[in-house]
């Protein structure tokens, strides 16, 4: 064909781009309904308000907690844990202090180890790989692995080296006394709170307060940098106790050896300063650790000083001599005919261990005669009675700052029965504890007061006022009699202290057991004080259920109180007031008169 020729008619056109009309498609040529451009237009504006109404919502309504989501993810806050304050006896020397150790922890999910270092990490933490394994929860954003550790574990742990486990410092407890000092001091838990003792007692003036620190950390739990302020922590106060520990320590090794070689449940040993009311002493055994509690029962976490009640028994006689001169009945010469050593009353007999027939009211106190009491007793109003005995602190909790402290038993006299009368003069139908007693023999050392006890150190060395119970003069013939009581053929002459002067009176009771007493079970006990010229401090003395043998107060406890007595007057700097060699000579050959229970 000629270039020029045209093409023939009805011949197909040639495809191609230039040789398309759109304009003639069939589909451009439809025509759009009108509602399809209006829905999409709709649905372009929901979708635009919707993301508003995310912005206003994340921006605006909510835009605090989506902040905290965000910094969560990076800034953490450290707690700066605050330093417990110390307690401290009398003389400074610590009885419990925080030291700063290491404590183990983890965040699960960043935790990157093989098996073998896994083993590894178990092993150092005294742990067994399934235990670990439950620990490292991935579930879990932090994990305490161990705390309060030593430091021999935390080093073989950071040289394991596994990513994800972390160390910081906690403070623990350490308690340089021991044992020795356990049911004054206390103990805290693993939070660093107060659970006995002082540390419970003193809780809020101890704790402190923590303080805090923001900080932004990368992926493997390293302090980029600081954001905020920094709280700093305020560390508690120490606490000053009237405690002197060296008079502590020695009360409690002479109670635990009493234990042992009479065989005994337990003891307790309270001292007291009888110019100031300080505590210088309060020791129990058994006892424990307060650094190491594994495996610890309630006999040895009970403070038995404070807590154990028992009838005083004869303990009581000297406040009913007293209260019947106080109220003009008798004199320490008037006569009581004790007869022979049994006396019928309302339906019961009240014996004495001896026949002392017609004797002074001093030796009544002397030779301990529960017949002597029954009859210098019943001769007053039950009131009166009751009354001197709240006077003295029975049927009350002690004002003093220490959990635990109980009230003992003291009915209302309007309910006794004359024969409940009788034996109260004697000790028996009430109940104190050793502390409460300590206290009440405060009377004889103060000349008629009784004063007001403290744990804490007082500001100063001097005599604190008290509450009158008898006259001074009273008071001081009483003192005579409780003196005769400790020596040659009194019941106690085993409580005498070389170079000193000193009185006091035991106790033997059969133990209450159910609705009676067992037979063969005792609790014995002395209370004294010393010098008696010028009394200083009281001590009291109980051990539970000898079983060697011997089981009267003077015997079992009256060397006790010897002991914890002559070292705690030498450790006061307190002058002798005795010629040693006359009272060995007068001591030589004293034998102790049975005293009646």
């Amino acid at each position: 064909m000629s270039r020029g020729t045209p093409a023939k008619s009805g011949a197909r056109p040639v495809s191609g781009a230039r040789g398309v009309s759109y304009s003639t498609s069939p589909l451009l040529a439809s025509k759009t309904p009108p509602w399809r451009s209006r829905f999409l237009v709709a649905l372009v504006g929901l979708a635009f308000a919707g993301l508003l109404g995310r912005a206003i919502y994340v921006q605006v309504l909510h835009t605090d907690f989506f902040q905290k989501q965000g910094e969560a993810r990076y800034a953490h806050t450290m707690e700066l844990p605050a330093s417990r304050g110390r307690i401290n006896d009398r003389t400074g020397q610590v009885l419990a202090a925080s030291v700063a150790v290491p404590s183990i922890w983890a965040i699960p999910k960043e935790v990157d180890a093989d098996a073998d270092k896994r083993r590894e990490l178990a092993k150092a933490l005294g742990l067994s790989p399934k235990e670990l394994e439950a620990k490292l929860n991935p579930e879990s954003r932090f994990v305490w692995l161990k705390r309060l550790a030593d430091d021999e574990t935390a080093a073989r742990i950071k040289a394991i080296g596994i990513k994800g486990v972390f160390q910081d410092r906690e403070y623990r407890r350490k308690y340089p006394e021991g044992e020795a000092a356990a049911h004054v001091v206390g103990f805290t838990n693993v939070e660093d709170r107060g659970q006995e003792g002082i540390e419970l007692a003193f809780q809020k003036e101890l704790q402190g307060r923590d303080g805090s620190r923001s900080v932004v950390r990368d992926r493997l739990g390293r302090v980029v940098e600081d954001i905020g302020e920094i709280v700093p922590a305020s560390n508690g106060r120490d606490v000053d106790l009237a405690i002197d520990s060296k008079v502590q320590f020695f009360a409690y090794q002479r109670i635990r050896d009493a234990v042992a070689e009479n065989k005994a449940k337990a003891g307790s040993v309270v001292v007291l300063d009888a110019q100031t009311g300080e505590v210088l002493a309060l020791a129990n055994f058994p006892s424990y650790d307060p650094g190491s509690r594994q495996n610890l029962s309630g006999e040895q976490l009970r403070n038995r000083a404070l807590t154990d009640v028992f009838e005083p028994g004869s303990t009581m006689k000297p406040f009913i001599a007293g209260l019947s001169m106080e109220t003009g009945r008798s004199t320490p010469d008037t006569l009581v005919d004790t007869g022979n050593g049994r006396y019928p009353f309302q339906g019961a007999v009240i014996t004495d261990t001896h026949a002392h027939g017609v004797i002074p009211v001093r030796e009544v106190i002397k030779f301990s005669s529960n017949i002597g009491a029954t009859k210098l007793a019943m001769q007053m109003q039950p009131r009166e009675m009751h009354e001197m005995f709240t006077a003295i602190g029975l049927g009350q909790r002690p004002q003093i700052s220490f959990p635990g402290a109980i009230s003992g038993k003291l009915r209302p006299y309007k309910t006794w029965r004359p024969i409940e009368q009788a034996t109260m003069s004697y000790g028996y139908g009430l109940s104190a504890s050793l502390f409460q007693l300590a206290r009440a023999y405060t009377v004889f050392a103060r000349d008629g007061e009784i004063i007001p006890v403290s744990m804490l150190r007082q500001p100063h060395d001097h005599e604190v006022p008290g509450i009158r119970v008898f006259k001074p003069e009273v008071a001081r013939e009483l003192r005579l009699m409780l003196q005769a009581a400790a020596g040659p053929g009194g019941t106690a002459p085993e409580a005498q202290v070389p170079g000193y002067s000193v009185g006091g009176k035991s106790g033997t009771a059969h133990k209450q057991e159910g609705r009676g007493y067992a037979s063969h079970k005792y609790r014995s006990w002395f209370v004294g004080i010393a010098p008696i010229s010028k009394p200083r401090i009281v001590v009291a003395v109980m051990v539970d259920e000898p079983t060697a043998g011997v089981y009267y107060g003077g015997k079992v406890a009256g060397p006790v109180f010897s002991q914890v007595t002559a070292q705690t007057l030498r450790l006061l700097g307190v002058q002798p007031d005795l010629d040693v060699k006359s009272q060995i000579v007068a001591n030589k050959n004293a034998v102790a008169t049975e005293e009646s229970f």
